[in-house]
Order: structure tokens, then sequence, then C-alpha cells
């Protein structure tokens, strides 16, 4: 059999492949030979390896390589086995699901959870299960990639849901769409507005209060994404709804004379904050996840969250609320790295989370950048089109609970060498 390389998809990716090169914007992947922690130890191109600080990874509390955390899950696989071979429906849920959505539950301050492989894959359970025609998804603009792919397959497989766009934390453009869902004869069911707690390449937050009053006010419901706020935003970790008072008690006691009120749904990830191994979770009221359970794509066509994961998330979640003092050291860790970072001349976006972008807004400057940070031991990744818009291309520094003040002092004096 001859295979003809004049083909249109290999002519178009040759193509593609070749200007990435050419433009310096070819991403390169780096291969760790440690655990992950606040340093870790990459192989080279030519096999050799050497250890830098790792100030790229979504490891916020440092939890990824506790020894507590690593024991849940290997106790989980010699337990349970490797998979859970099935979907949940069939032979699929396991103890350590039962117990790890309980848990979640709880620590978000929600009647239920329900866990997935991936918050990606939350997110695409969500938005077709939730959405039905005549409704209408408002989704802030710098939302997630997983959201805005969640939305669009809701609006294409269900005829007349309706999608629609806001301005990033633009509360008067969303009271705009909100007014206009109102008089559109074609929305006729639920109106819902979607943003990230936190936003993952601007390190800044919603304001929650304010997307719930407008929420009440139009009859919307609302679903946060937060993701990067788990372990991060308010006093316990719990997430950017605690930051804003807007959280349940642990006993899951609520009061409803509280002003700042709920939020209807949340998607979340255990991949970050929480272990930092995978999985993700929808939570919210009950009606909500049993829907989801019945109608789900995601989980009835997809495996299981893999049990090892489960037990090792859950033991994550169990060590960030017996010692809340990992969250305010990380909160410590970002205060002085943000201090020092804009004390050797460079603009660092203001926010309270741990994401410190700095703004250099050509993607071939921020990869070269990026590439002689790593030169001087420092592991920095710099992001541009497509995962930011053109022109904003930027170093994203993420800081950990895990961190010394030694480690971000590196960081620093790299950057002054830049």
């Amino acid at each position: 059999m001859t295979i003809t390389t004049h083909r249109p998809f290999d002519a178009r990716t040759d193509d593609i492949l070749r200007q990435l090169v050419e433009g310096g914007q070819y991403k390169h992947l780096q291969t760790l030979t440690s655990p992950m922690d606040a340093t870790v130890r990459l192989r080279g191109s030519d096999g050799s390896e050497r250890e830098v600080v790792c100030l790229c990874s979504n490891n916020y509390l440092g939890l990824a390589n506790h020894p507590e955390v690593v024991e849940a899950g290997i106790e989980g696989l010699r337990k349970y086995g490797a998979g859970t071979a099935s979907v949940r429906f069939i032979c699929g849920t396991f103890e350590p699901h039962e117990k790890l959505e309980e848990l979640i539950a709880r620590y978000m301050g929600t009647p239920s959870a329900y866990t997935f492989v991936s918050c990606w894959t939350a997110n695409e359970a969500l938005y077709p299960t939730f959405a039905e025609p005549g409704d209408i998804l408002i989704s802030d603009e710098l939302n997630h990639a997983c959201i805005i792919d969640g939305i669009r397959l809701a609006s294409t497989m269900k005829k007349g849901v309706h999608k629609t766009v806001y301005k990033h934390a633009d509360l008067d453009n969303l009271e705009e769409k909100l007014k206009a869902a109102q008089n559109n004869d074609e929305v006729t069911g639920q109106a819902w507005v979607v943003t990230d707690g936190v936003f993952s390449m601007e390190g800044d937050i919603a304001d929650l209060p304010a997307l719930r009053a407008l929420c009440d006010k139009y009859d919307a419901m609302l679903v946060v994404d937060d993701s990067h706020g788990h372990g991060v935003m308010g006093a316990r970790g719990r997430g950017t709804h605690e930051h804003f008072g807007m959280v349940d008690h642990l006993d899951g006691h609520h009061d409803d004379t509280d002003e700042n009120g709920r939020v209807d749904y949340f998607t979340g990830t255990l991949g970050k904050a929480l272990g930092g191994g995978a999985g993700g979770f929808i939570a919210g009221d009950k009606r909500g996840t049993e829907l989801i359970v019945q109608r789900g794509r995601p989980t009835l066509f997809s495996n299981a969250l893999p049990v090892t994961v489960a037990c090792s998330a859950a033991k994550a979640i169990e060590i960030l609320l017996r010692e809340p003092e990992r969250v305010q050291q990380l909160k410590d860790n970002t205060a002085y790295a943000r201090r020092k970072i804009t004390g050797a001349g460079f603009e660092v976006i203001d926010s309270p989370t741990a994401i410190c972008p700095i703004i250099v807004g050509d993607t071939a400057k921020a990869i070269s950048m990026s590439k002689r940070l790593l030169e001087l031991g420092v592991f920095v990744i710099g992001f541009g089109y497509p995962v930011v818009p053109e022109g904003h291309a930027r170093l994203r520094i993420q800081i950990s609970a895990a961190h010394t003040t030694e480690h971000i002092d590196a960081l620093v004096d790299a950057l002054k060498k830049l």
C-alpha cells in the first residue's frame, strides 16, 4: 500500500508546525524525573538531569507529594485495584467515591457533590445536561476553555439553547445581557450566569456577591468554576465563595439571612491544590447531581474516577481542613513574591490569588524569557496564543505553600538577570 505525503491534513499540519517553529512559539514538553514539589528534577534533551525551582505548578498547598496523600493512594490501590473498569451506573461506584463526594460536599458547603475524571469532563457534563431549549447561558469572556467548550456543546446538542458572552468582570454589560434575555421571546426557560471564581490567566477573581445579586434580580442561576480557588481563597481554603462569606458551615448549616446568598452550582478540580492527582466534581443541590447521574453523558459513557485518586484526594481535603495554616502560608508566600517581583522592576497583576502574571505581550518573547529562566534554574512557563489572546502573552508565576523565601528569592534573582 502506498501512502501519499500530500494529504490535506498532513500538508496543513506540517505548515502549522513550521510556522510555530519559525515564530518561536513551538512548545517543548519538559519531562520530570521526580515528584511534584517546590523543586523538581528535569531531564534535559541530552539525558542529563538537574534540579530547578518549580513556579508553574498548580500544587498550591504542597500536597501533591505529601506522605499521607501518597500513602492513601497506595492503600487504595492495594485494596481496590488499578482501575474501576466501569462507568458509575454499572459497577464503577466504589466506597471511596462515596466518601470523597461526601467530603467534597462538606468542604464546599453544598448538599451534594459528584466526581468525574477531570473538571473538564465535569463542565462537559453540566451545561449539556442542565440546559434545555429556551435557556440561555451567559459566560464571562475570560472563562476557562472547558467552560467555553461545555457551553458550545450544550448549544450544539440541543437546538434552542442560547449562549452569549459578557465582557470580563463587567457587571453593567452582564446586566445588559440579562435584560436582553428577558426581552427575547425565544428565551423562555432558565438563564444561567457562568464564571470562573479565580481566572487562571489573569489571577483576578469574580465578584460573586454582585453576580449573586444580579442573578436574584433577573431570576438567573449562578455557576462557578473555582478550580484555581480551592485551597487558595478564604481563611480555610474552601474557595472564592468563602473569601466573600458565601459558604455554609462545615457542619452543613447555612445561614439563610446571609445577604450574600449562595452559589447554585460549582465545578471544581482535584488536580490542583487538592492533591494534584486528577479528577473533577460538580457540587450543589442534590436534584442537580441526581440529574447528572441519570443524564450526564460523560459519566454514563466514561469510566469512573480511579479509586486510588479518590483516596488520595480525600486525604488531601482532610489535611487541608485539619491544617488551615497551609492556606496562610500560601498567602504569606504570595504576598512576599508580589512584593519582591515588583521591587525587581516587573509589573505583576495584583490579586489575592496565588497566580502572579507578568504581561510581556509577544508570545515568542514570553517563550524566550521562560527558556532563559529555566537555564537559570527557575521553571516558569511563558503563555501565548491560543492559551491567551494575541498580544497578551505572559509569564505565569504560581506560588505554593511549599515554597520558601529562598525559592522566591531565586526567582527574583533570575528575573533581574533578564
